[in-house]
């Protein structure tokens, strides 16, 4: 399978997956497909995770590009390539270029994180830090390519990419044979593309469902345009689907096959990937948790069985904190609460010892002494608690009020 620039725009098929899915036999794995009972109970149908993040290099990503790299002539390849990303797309091409024996440079932002870094030189690519955001890091791995004849490899605008991704929508099929809804995260819309051409074409009565952040959803407005049109300043903690403007060869597809395209807030990306971690054991990127997000933000809006795809795992241990931390307080695990109370020997472990009672941990404490608004004899103290959720927050409330403390915050 090879296409040269001037058919970039070939509509990808279900014999493209089919051929992809044969050439990336031994080389990406069938990920496994879990069953969720939690997200079962809160659908009111079965739920299973389509484990990409377990994929090699954590990602789907090595499968569009093995293929695109395996489709060029040897000239081509003789030629090198070269991949402008943040994360998984240069892990993915750095891996595919090694197994084919192909030389790869791979540009990433200066602040890219440094196990994606240290990861994309491990799988043997040439590592160059260019520009503070991924559009500058673009223009200079563009630049490179036309300075030196190496092909670009685009994350997701190529119809081979596009093929090498179907494959997850194959490998669904065949382990959820009965699936009647597909969620699946949304970038520029390669993996979106592929999985629905596959799907589409053997099963057209399964639901396929995008998800973007709300701070990066360049697809609702591309949709209702009718071409792709650009977000300005796209925001969100998933940098794995933080693309400011749709693919042109995904955006025909995803218009033609994919059902509709949702949007979920940083809010519900935290708690989606704290839920994967605490209930499905899973380590999963923002990008990876937005079908999960989704499924949390309108557990009733999709028929069952209900697969959603966990497209990476590759998140940074302090992005991870991070995202921990937010997720924990949009679920009311978190509580700070302010009060007053008499400044004397003994009183804070006499409000230690309340809170005690209703099996609150606390995290942090300060002391105010010296605001002008106090009393003479009053101080101010700040608790951070952690909480069993919103419930337990209620009774921590209740409690310090029975016990005669004043909460002002």
């Amino acid at each position: 399978m090879s296409y040269s620039s001037a058919d970039s725009f070939r509509p990808v098929t279900l014999d493209d997956v089919r051929g992809a899915q044969k050439m990336l036999s031994g080389v990406a794995r069938v990920t496994a497909m879990e069953g969720s009972r939690h997200l079962s109970q809160m659908v009111g149908a079965p739920v299973h995770l389509k484990c990409e993040n377990l994929q090699r290099t954590g990602s789907f990503k090595l499968r569009g590009a093995y293929v695109r790299i395996a489709g060029l002539l040897p000239e081509e390849r003789a030629a090198g390539v070269v991949a402008a990303s943040a994360g998984n797309h240069a892990q993915g091409v750095a891996l595919a270029s090694a197994l084919l024996g192909v030389r790869s440079t791979v540009f990433m932002p200066k602040g890219a994180p440094l196990p994606k870094v240290s990861a994309t030189r491990d799988y043997g690519a040439e590592v160059r830090l260019h520009g503070q955001v991924v559009d500058e890091t673009l223009a200079a791995a563009q630049e490179y390519a036309a300075e030196t004849g190496a092909v670009f490899i685009h994350p997701f605008d190529h119809p081979d990419i596009i093929a090498g991704q179907g494959t997850v929508g194959l490998e669904i099929l065949e382990q959820c044979p009965e699936a009647r809804t597909i969620l699946v995260g949304i970038g520029g819309g390669g993996l979106a593309a592929g999985i629905a051409v596959a799907v589409k074409s053997l099963r057209p009565d399964v639901r396929v469902v995008g998800v973007q952040a709300a701070g990066a959803a360049a697809y609702p407005p591309s949709l209702a345009a009718g071409r792709p049109v650009s977000v300005e300043n796209p925001a969100t903690m998933a940098d794995g689907i933080k693309v400011g403007r749709p693919g042109d060869v995904p955006f025909g597809i995803v218009g033609e096959l994919v059902d509709e395209v949702r949007t979920v807030s940083e809010d519900e990306l935290s708690a989606a990937l704290l839920l994967c971690l605490e209930r499905a054991k899973l380590v999963v990127e923002p990008a990876g948790a937005s079908p999960v997000a989704a499924l949390l933000s309108e557990p009733g809006a999709f028929e069952g069985p209900v697969v959603a795809v966990l497209s990476g795992g590759n998140v940074d241990p302090v992005l991870m904190e991070r995202v921990l931390r937010h997720g924990m307080a949009a679920q009311g695990r978190y509580l700070a609460v302010r009060l007053r109370l008499t400044d004397r020997p003994g009183a804070l472990a006499t409000l230690l010892g309340a809170l005690s009672v209703v099996d609150a941990n606390v995290l942090d404490v300060s002391h105010v002494r010296t605001d002008p608004r106090l009393g003479l004899t009053e101080a101010e103290v700040e608790l951070h608690l952690e909480t069993k959720g919103p419930a337990h927050c209620a009774e921590v409330g209740q409690a310090l009020r029975e016990a005669g403390y004043t909460v002002i915050g």
